[in-house]
């Protein structure tokens, strides 16, 4: 973050200060105090069941310079009537005076967003300072916080930007227009509240329609839906995929003994080899969007395939780890709808090894097709795995689904009991569900 004294940051918010005006805050924005780097801000919201205004001295302790709040602390507090308007007022002036220096992209799609943000820090602070969101804090209260650890040396500014609602992304890109506009798929992710795909479409959409002038829209040229979205700028189109038509296409795709893919990324003026290592065919994917965004902003493609061949994904993502019964384990515990069960479970069958066993929880916000979704997928399920594991009264339609290769047990930790004494030399088990459902703590249980 910029430097900016309390005073400042007032007149930008519309608040008070309460204490002494003079102090400069130095350090990035949060909302766990604990989290507080020396000279930050803390950003304190009174909630439901929790007030952040009570951690005040917490946050100082950890090193926190002032509290952005909704009434006074111990630190010196620049108060406001609505806190969240107050983080995003003050994360669009901080990018604001960065602008001219600056490059912004952001990212959407019902899947692959983290991943691909991931790849795409990869790919771009190879050659300049990068800023990305970390995790998947894409929200109306993550964007700010990234904006904010922005800072005069800051290239490149990497925003992941997920919806619920029509309407989200458009706040978003009100806050900072993107210079560069990824859209990676429409799916099934958050039907339950878009309501269609077509609604999912046209919230994915405002992120090209928020693009600044002149901006580069970049686009899955696999998914029909997204490649429409071409009609909604007159700037720029890259597009990215395994498509004829693409401007940045995967070939010659191949995977390894765990999983890992390798393919050639081709343009209209080059062409190279990529080897990623990571796990999962649909990661070919995510590479060509980095890729293709890196052509955008000026990245060679064969820094980029550099960069690709380097990255690292974040937690729970598909994380390949061999467990001390012999076994191997893939964590993909983070979140999970249809499409990215199915590439799930699709990474589970090409990992080389015994029996496969798929452990799979309730995928949350289907909708009325949540039943039938689950079904699918247990049947998807008995077609790559040997063993199909559906954890929790919600998941027990995937069992329904697996039908002969199901077993269906009540929670976590019946799971946990059940791999325990099942898992043998050489079993691969995928751990996957939406992240409400926990099942990361299965995961950890085996490690």
């Amino acid at each position: 973050m910029i430097p900016l004294r309390l005073d400042e940051i007032a007149a930008v918010v519309g608040g008070t200060v309460e204490g002494d005006d003079a102090v400069t805050v130095t350090a990035p924005a949060v909302l766990d105090g604990r989290q507080t780097e020396p000279g930050g801000l803390f950003v304190a919201f009174a909630g439901e069941h929790v007030d952040g205004h009570d951690y005040a001295d917490q946050a100082g302790r950890a090193g926190a310079a002032a509290v952005l709040g909704s009434r006074p602390t111990p630190l010196p507090t620049v108060v406001v009537e609505d806190a969240q308007a107050a983080l995003q007022a003050l994360a669009a002036h901080v990018v604001a005076r960065l602008r001219d220096g600056l490059t912004v992209v952001g990212v959407t799609g019902s899947q692959g967003k983290t991943s691909t943000k991931d790849l795409l820090a990869a790919v771009l602070s190879s050659v300049a300072p990068t800023i990305a969101t970390i995790g998947s804090l894409n929200n109306e209260l993550g964007v700010p916080l990234t904006m904010l650890r922005a800072n005069a040396a800051t290239r490149l500014l990497v925003l992941e930007m997920g919806a619920r609602r029509i309407g989200h992304i458009a706040q978003l890109t009100g806050l900072v227009p993107p210079d560069i506009a990824v859209v990676l798929s429409v799916g099934q992710a958050h039907l339950g509240e878009f309501g269609s795909r077509g609604a999912t479409a046209k919230a994915k959409g405002e992120l090209v329609q928020g693009l600044a002038p002149g901006g580069t829209a970049v686009l899955n040229a696999d998914d029909p839906r997204v490649v429409a979205m071409r009609a909604l700028t007159d700037g720029p189109v890259l597009t990215f995929g395994r498509a004829e038509h693409a401007d940045v296409r995967v070939l010659d795709l191949a995977l390894d003994r765990l999983g890992r893919p390798s393919f050639t990324l081709r343009t209209a003026d080059a062409s190279v080899p990529v080897a990623l290592p990571l796990v999962g065919a649909h990661q070919a994917l995510n590479a060509s969007a980095a890729a293709a965004v890196g052509l955008a902003a000026g990245v060679p493609l064969d820094v980029a395939a550099a960069a690709l061949a380097t990255a690292s994904l974040s937690k729970w993502r598909l994380e390949l780890r061999d467990l001390a019964v012999g076994a191997t384990l893939l964590n993909d515990s983070y979140n999970a709808h249809p499409e990215t069960t199915r590439a799930g479970l699709d990474a589970l069958a090409a990992v080389e090894g015994g029996r496969r066993i798929a452990v799979l929880g309730e995928m949350l916000e289907l909708g009325d097709d949540s039943e039938a979704e689950h079904r699918a997928v247990g049947e998807y399920a008995a077609s790559r795995a040997d063993v199909v594991v559906s954890v929790g009264e919600g998941a027990r339609p995937i069992a329904d689904g697996a039908g002969e290769r199901a077993v269906a047990l009540a929670d976590n930790a019946a799971a946990v009991d059940w791999l325990r004494g099942h898992l043998a030399v050489g079993d691969v088990v995928l751990v996957k569900a939406s992240r409400e459902a926990r099942l990361d703590e299965v995961a950890a249980a085996l490690a």
